[in-house]
């Protein structure tokens, strides 16, 4: 059996990412769907809607075959560290194809990708501090490659494609059209497929009615959206709030990615403000975009140092979500060319602190803590028919 790897969060499923199941499956020839999701926390600097659980459950309900998840150091992370984590993931289980969703399918990411890999790590175009390193990055890519970046998928692409290239095997990129909806449209447009943002807006209460959910996402996704306790930053800020009055600004410009006396900025605005969105409107500047930000203060809330972050990187594993009858087959085929640990239940000792899971036991316990549900420990991987 081949396989088709997808890098998917899933927050939530909709419509829209059941299309491009389909044209994975379709278009690799693949007789297996291997997605590496994101856990609890995903790559804008959020907490996810639904947990990981719950999330690959559905995932495995619609034509996924087997769920491996993507670590919190490379999940919560710039395009480019997350996509390098999540392609040698799906390098290491084998998979011979990447399809992707992306605005814009006329890019040979290929090629583009080859390119970009045999470029410097260090440019001369990242240095100015009067900009952020996305409006830096996409200059560069105008000048370099003629290439025009002005959506995230385009750029996340263009970040599997590179990472791609690097890789001692690399995989068949499977460029897959956006359908409908645009990555950042706030509300439904009426049609089958929606945004996850406006989604999420809906099944937080924000806008329109949760029944409205129905015509966008398939029912497994509805049903856990209406059941499920969902999460949101609002939840969290409370304990954001208190981790910052509380925490020395010494000891606060030791947090993973806090450069540039960022700390001082947080002190400053933190009794002025008391919700997260008038957190972020104050501590923004030109050089920071939103997202950068978001996960910053992710990094924040969880106490997140450098150390760890190397640590996580440094000790890659797989750990199975979930699988189907197709999945088990497809692991017991590899099982003898995996080069990584496997980890299908979470022991004491893989999760203790300097266990191979240890980052993402901690970050898990907080999600625990709000969700109401044990993340790792006697969590057997899913098994669906």
């Amino acid at each position: 059996m081949q396989a088709v790897g997808l890098v998917v969060e899933y927050n939530p499923l909709h419509n829209g990412h059941l299309y491009h199941l389909q044209q994975a499956r379709k278009r690799s020839g693949a007789e297996v769907v291997v997605a590496v999701m994101s856990g609890n926390y995903v790559q804008r600097g959020e907490p996810a809607l639904l947990d990981k659980w719950t999330r690959a459950q559905v995932a495995l309900a619609h034509g996924v075959d087997l769920v491996v998840e993507l670590p919190f150091a490379t999940a919560v992370a710039p395009a480019d560290q997350f996509a390098h984590g999540a392609l040698n993931l799906l390098a290491a289980l084998q998979c011979r194809s990447l399809a992707f969703g992306t605005e814009d399918t006329s890019i040979n990411y290929q090629q583009v990708g080859q390119q970009l890999a045999a470029l410097p790590e260090l440019h001369e175009y990242f240095r100015d501090y009067r900009q952020t390193y996305a409006t830096q990055l996409n200059h560069f890519y105008q000048e370099t490659l003629q290439l025009n970046i002005n959506a995230p998928n385009q750029l996340l692409g263009l970040s599997y494609a590179t990472a791609n290239a690097r890789l001692t095997q690399p995989l068949q990129l499977i460029p897959v059209a956006r359908k409908a909806a645009q990555y950042q449209d706030t509300t439904l447009n009426g049609g089958p497929i929606a945004s996850a943002t406006a989604i999420r807006r809906v099944a937080l209460g924000q806008t329109s009615t949760v029944q409205s959910l129905a015509a966008v996402v398939p029912p497994e996704s509805a049903q856990a959206l209406r059941q499920q306790k969902l999460l949101a930053w609002a939840d969290f800020y409370p304990y954001l709030r208190y981790r910052i009055l509380s925490t020395p600004r010494a000891e606060l410009g030791q947090i993973y990615q806090m450069t540039e006396g960022l700390e001082y900025r947080f002190h400053s605005v933190i009794k002025q403000v008391h919700d997260f969105t008038s957190l972020l409107q104050a501590l923004k500047t030109k050089r920071y975009t939103y997202t950068r930000l978001q996960r910053l203060c992710l990094y924040v809330l969880l106490n997140i140092q450098r150390a760890a972050i190397q640590q996580t990187l440094a000790h890659p594993y797989i750990h199975l979500l979930g699988f189907n009858q197709r999945g088990q087959a497809y692991l017991h085929q590899i099982k003898s060319q995996l080069e990584l640990p496997v980890i299908a239940r979470v022991s004491q000792k893989s999760g203790s602190e300097s266990g191979l899971l240890g980052l993402e036991v901690r970050v898990d316990d907080v999600y625990a803590q709000l969700n109401g549900h044990e993340q790792n420990f006697n969590r057997p991987p899913l098994r669906a028919k």
